[in-house]
C-alpha cells in the first residue's frame, strides 16, 4: 500500500511530531508534511493547547496552493469542534487530494470520523503508516483515551548493587551530573510529576524541570503538575515544592485545613490500609487531560505501583558505584517465594550517560497496556 516515498515523507512527519515533546500539554503530538508535484510545500507540528495543529501549521506554511497535494499526518485529522476548528474540515477546504494518516486518533470525539469525513469529501486516505512509532511517541494520550489513565513512567537512580540511598537515607548524589540533566528531559515530557510524602520529607525536592530555556519550553514556560501522595497529610507547609510555579495537587485521605498554596483532594477511597488510592489517583489525573506521568518517589511508592501493575514503563539509571546490603533499596517488597511469579521485563534501550548507563524497560507481562 506505501511506497519508499510515503515512508520517508511520513517519517519527516513524525520528526516534526517530536518537535512537540515538551509543548503540546494535553494534545497529542502531532506533524505534518504536504507533497505536490514530487516535493514538500508545506510542514508544521501541533503547538501548545488552544493554538494551531499540526495540518493548520502546514497549510499556513505554504508559498503555493495546496490544492492536490497529498498530506502525511502522524495522527488521524480531527473531525470535532474542540479549543480549535475540525482539521478534517480545514484540509477538504484546501482541496487535499490524498491523506496518508499514521493512526487512527484514540479519542471517542473522533475515532475513524475524521477518516470518513475525508473520504465522503472523496479525499483518498490510507492509513496505518509508522502507526508503531506513532503510539511510542504519544503513549501516554493513547493510554489516557484507550484506558483512563496517564502513561506511568517511574524514574530509579540505584548503585550496582540496586541501592537508591544510604541507610540514613543519603542519596546526594549515587548518579552523575550528566544523568542527573537527562532527567530534566524526562521531567519536561511529563504532563505531571508524581512523589511520595516519604520523598518530601527526607529531601525537601522542588521537583521542577531545570534546563537551559533555550532547550525546552513547556506551555510557554509552565512546570508540569506536581502530585504528592500523602495519606495523613504530613507534607510540611514550608516544603520547597511550594516554591514554585506550577500547581500541587495533594492526595490524601485525610481533611486538614493548612494548606493555602495547593489543591488538597480528599476525595479518593482509600485503600484497606488507608492508603491513598493509586488507580484512583490516576483516574484524577486522566480527568486532569494529564497523558503522562513521571514518577520520582521512594520505595514504597515504587513497590506500590509494582504491585498494582501501574508502571508503564522504568527508567533506570546505573551509577558504577557500590552502596553495600543495608542501603535501601529501589522496590520495597518482600514474600516472594516463587521464582515465577518475580515481576519481570523487556528491556526497549540500554545507553551510557555520562559515566553511568540509563536502562529503560517495560513490564514483561503488562495487562493494563493493552491498548
Amino acid at each position: 500500500m506505501f511506497s519508499d516515498e510515503d515512508r520517508d515523507y511520513m517519517s519527516q512527519a513524525m520528526a516534526l511530531a517530536e518537535r512537540g515533546m515538551y509543548t503540546t500539554g494535553s494534545n497529542p503530538r502531532v506533524g505534518c508534511v504536504l507533497v505536490k508535484d514530487g516535493g514538500v510545500i508545506g510542514q508544521g507540528w501541533t503547538q501548545p493547547v488552544g493554538e494551531a495543529h499540526a495540518e493548520v501549521e502546514a497549510l499556513n506554511s505554504c508559498e503555493v496552493s495546496p490544492a492536490g497535494a497529498t498530506a502525511y499526518v502522524t495522527l488521524e485529522p480531527c473531525s470535532h469542534q474542540g479549543r480549535t476548528p475540525p482539521c478534517a474540515d480545514t484540509l477538504i477546504k484546501n482541496n487535499i487530494a490524498r491523506v496518508v494518516v499514521s493512526s487512527v486518533d484514540p479519542n471517542p470525539l473522533v475515532g475513524g470520523s475524521g477518516i470518513d469525513r475525508l473520504r465522503d469529501a472523496g479525499i483518498e486516505v490510507d492509513v496505518g503508516l509508522l502507526d508503531d512509532e506513532n503510539r511510542a511517541l504519544n503513549c501516554g494520550f493513547f493510554s489516557r483515551m484507550k484506558r483512563g489513565r496517564p502513561w506511568v513512567r517511574l524514574k530509579l537512580a540505584a548503585s550496582l548493587d540496586g541501592r537508591t540511598a544510604l541507610a540514613s537515607g543519603d542519596s546526594y548524589w549515587i548518579t552523575s551530573e550528566a544523568a542527573r540533566a537527562d532527567v530534566q528531559l524526562w521531567r519536561a515530557r511529563a504532563n505531571c510529576i508524581l512523589t511520595g510524602v516519604g520523598t518530601i520529607i527526607a529531601d525537601d525536592p522542588r521537583m521542577t524541570v531545570r534546563l537551559p530555556q533555550e532547550r525546552w519550553t513547556i506551555e510557554h514556560g509552565r512546570q508540569p503538575l506536581l502530585a504528592v501522595v500523602d495519606s495523613t497529610l504530613r507534607t510540611p507547609i514550608n516544603a520547597k515544592i511550594f516554591d514554585r510555579d506550577g500547581k500541587v495537587v495533594i492526595y490524601s485521605n485525610t481533611n486538614k485545613d493548612m494548606y493555602d498554596k495547593c489543591e488538597v483532594n480528599y476525595h479518593l477511597n482509600p485503600t484497606e490500609t488507608g492508603n491513598v488510592s493509586l488507580p484512583g489517583v490516576l483516574s484524577d489525573l486522566a480527568q486532569r487531560e494529564i497523558n503522562e506521568v513521571h514518577v520520582e518517589g521512594g520505595a514504597n511508592v515504587s513497590a506500590s505501583l509494582l504491585a498494582e501493575n501501574l508502571i508503564d514503563e522504568l527508567i533506570v539509571y546505573i551509577a558504577p558505584n557500590l552502596l553495600g546490603s543495608d542501603a535501601r533499596a529501589m522496590f520495597e517488597f518482600t514474600g516472594l517465594e516463587q521464582m515465577a511469579v518475580r515481576p519481570e521485563f523487556d528491556f526497549t534501550d540500554i545507553s551510557q550517560v555520562g559515566p553511568d548507563v540509563r536502562l529503560t524497560l517495560r513490564p514483561k507481562v503488562n495487562k493494563t497496556s493493552n491498548y
